[in-house]
């Protein structure tokens, strides 16, 4: 009979539901639990080993017991739809160490949902959002969490099927150097547009004109009045607002939007709490006069313009006409920093965390 190998399976657990914030103490590292190498017979699961984890906005809201989003939270030592969940889960990149899914092959890598662990048992649904990678030695293997990951096509999705783009139109994106508006930038210029982006420090903001090519850029954190600000960078006004962050920015854009002028709500990390905000939008009668389409989404929406995306990035990146700003924690253990430094703004680019090396 076969010795299976046992090894330690270290993993992030989320130790109880957040509503604000989330802290590094609300998470722990825990150490001790074991697993099999092996995929048990019968079970159309596989075995993966992760090597990189994102860290994303969407999962502080997974953090707290709301049961009426697009996805569950996160259920402190219970089970999730992935096997054996008492952890932490996202999107990540593992390598297939075992399987007993024939659509999965021991040595195939894959990017998709998967625990917050060094190893994951994973079984094949519409919720893990799997798909296969085919290496590139021209594009890092991590870049399939950020450019060719959720996060990039979050910025292709949002920009061209909710903005709808035309040449020559004025462009504005908060968290412009984020895991997704940095990408949404360099589109928008790529057609032809006049791009300012907003972020929270002078390094980020100096990124942006002299790395991502933004037309301008502004720190937020030093202007009193955002009105002013934006009306000092569009005299003429604003056509498309690619909005991450909601609160008093959207506001101050819904006052300097041009008629007819498309705003993608794509997130609203501005806001201290998920559960009760206790901040309103004051200018939305703008939306009536200018005629205004405000419209949220999910990149999960677009799904059909996945291959699309993949193709035209894949293209940009290699031509040089695109670049990608990644910030990577060493560690299963600094994942839980990694994650909390997303909502102060520690990030510098996608944030990532390396849990394996090859």
């Amino acid at each position: 009979m076969e010795e299976v190998a046992v090894v330690e399976n270290k993993k992030v657990i989320l130790k109880n539901y957040v509503d604000g914030i989330p802290t590094e103490t609300d998470m722990e590292l825990k150490m001790g639990d074991t697993i099999e190498l092996k995929a048990p017979k019968g079970s159309s699961s596989f075995l993966v080993k992760n090597l990189y984890l994102s860290c994303d906005p969407y999962m502080r809201s997974r953090m707290r017991d709301f049961h009426g989003s697009y996805l569950p939270p996160f259920l402190p030592g219970q089970i999730s739809f992935l096997i054996l969940m008492q952890r932490i889960e996202g999107f990540g990149v593992a390598r297939v160490i075992d399987s007993d899914d024939p659509n999965y092959t021991p040595g195939e890598l894959i990017c998709g949902i998967t625990g917050w662990e060094e190893y994951s048992l994973l079984r094949n649904s519409n919720e893990l959002q799997l798909r296969k990678i085919q290496l590139d030695d021209a594009i890092p293997l991590s870049y399939h969490l950020g450019l060719l990951g959720m996060a990039g096509f979050t910025a292709y999705a949002g920009f061209y099927e909710i903005c709808s783009p035309k040449k020559g139109e004025s462009v504005f994106v908060s968290a412009a150097s984020g895991a997704v508006g940095q990408l949404v930038g360099q589109l928008a210029k790529l057609n032809g547009c006049y791009v300012v982006g907003s972020a929270g420090s002078k390094q980020k903001v100096d990124l942006l004109k002299n790395k991502l090519g933004f037309d301008e850029a502004f720190n937020y954190k030093e202007e009193a009045d955002l009105d002013a600000a934006l009306k000092r960078y569009f005299p003429e006004g604003i056509n498309i607002y690619f909005d991450n962050v909601g609160g008093s920015m959207l506001d101050a854009a819904l006052l300097n939007m041009k008629v007819h002028g498309r705003i993608a709500l794509c997130g609203m990390v501005s806001l201290q709490s998920l559960s009760s905000s206790s901040q309103g939008i004051n200018n939305l009668y703008n939306a009536i006069p200018k005629r205004l389409r405000l419209e949220g989404f999910l990149q999960s929406d677009h799904v059909h313009i996945f291959p699309q995306f993949l193709e035209h990035v894949k293209e940009y990146y290699k031509e040089g006409k695109i670049v990608y700003i990644e910030d990577m924690s060493e560690g299963l253990e600094l994942a839980p920093a990694a994650l909390v430094g997303l909502f102060s703004g520690k990030n510098v680019g996608k944030q990532v965390v390396r849990v394996a090396n090859e």
